[in-house]
């Protein structure tokens, strides 16, 4: 389990759930699961990245909560998910069913978004069963579908092989990340956040990636070296949004524009000059407007039916 490190106040400071529960996967792993919100509200389900937690989605389930079901959960070894032996594409996929089936009535529909790893789990499971019967709409930020380690400009150098494998020394390190000391937040912004990004924007992101284990970090590493979800990405066929910074050196541009051209139903292509990776803090009233959009747009609320 990791530990639990976060801000304690301001946009990025987690709020408190309305209430938690545990989805089992269907290998039995273990999903901590909050629900924020009302609950007669229209569902939004949310899915953040490798090495982070539901609380990257701070400021978004800050905001939505007011009038939407907003459902966060923690990917299996990240946060308050127990790590697990198995860790594959098929197993995000698995989780995400969980977590949908868990918490959403038979019919309910959600607006799905999904952040970098979290962009990927949706990616993988958009053939599900459980998938199709609760999703109406996708938002995919700062993500990818497959040659994430060749794409990456994280290394300062023209692509080619040794740039790749540089890349993939880094991204798959074993060593530990330590304390969030002033080196730390700037390797950290360079890597994965725009220039402009201001220091309490740097400092949640920090704190939240030091706080996932070494283990899992390195584990998760060579699932997404191994990628390969472009089979996914055309099986999406719902309204699906696409946002990334231009900025962004783990998921740059290309692999956006890439997904945009090969979504059966793409509502749209936003790219964001001058932020990085992490879209959901550096531009946290961008990444919410899509999804509210996305929902006033493919989500019929209830009391409106019933009315």
């Amino acid at each position: 389990m990791s530990r639990l490190l976060s801000v304690d106040s301001g946009p990025y400071a987690p709020p408190a759930p309305a209430r938690e529960l545990t989805a089992v996967s269907a290998d039995g792993a273990r999903l901590h699961v909050e629900i924020h919100g009302p609950d007669a509200a229209p569902a939004v389900v949310l899915a953040h990245g490798w090495t982070c937690s539901t609380a990257f989605w701070a400021a978004q389930i800050r905001d939505l909560a007011a009038d939407h079901r907003v459902i966060a959960y923690d990917q299996r070894g990240h946060g308050r998910s127990p790590a697990s032996p198995v860790c594959s594409t098929d197993t995000l996929a698995d989780d995400l069913e969980a977590v949908l089936e868990a918490t959403l009535a038979p019919g309910e529909q959600a607006v799905v978004a999904g952040h970098s790893m979290g962009g990927m789990t949706v990616m993988a499971a958009s053939g599900r069963t459980a998938f199709r019967e609760h999703t109406a709409a996708v938002l995919l930020c700062s993500t990818g579908s497959s040659e994430l380690v060749a794409a990456s400009t994280v290394v300062p150098m023209r692509p080619g092989r040794l740039r790749t494998w540089l890349t993939r020394r880094i991204l798959g390190s074993r060593a530990p990340l330590g304390p969030v000391t002033p080196l730390a937040r700037r390797i950290l912004k360079y890597g994965t956040m725009g220039p402009a990004s201001a220091p309490h924007m740097v400092e949640a992101c920090a704190r939240i990636v030091h706080a996932c284990p070494r283990t899992v970090r390195h584990t998760w590493s060579h699932v997404l070296d191994l990628l390969d979800l472009d089979h996914g990405v055309r099986e999406l066929d719902v309204p699906t949004a696409v946002v990334v910074g231009t900025a962004d050196r783990l998921t740059p541009p290309v692999q956006a524009q890439a997904l945009a051209a090969a979504l059966p139903h793409c509502t749209g292509l936003t790219e964001l000059p001058g932020i990085g990776h992490m879209t959901p803090v550096e531009a946290p009233e961008l990444v919410t407007g899509k999804i509210r959009e996305l929902v006033h747009t493919h989500i019929q609320v209830v009391s409106e039916e019933s009315a």
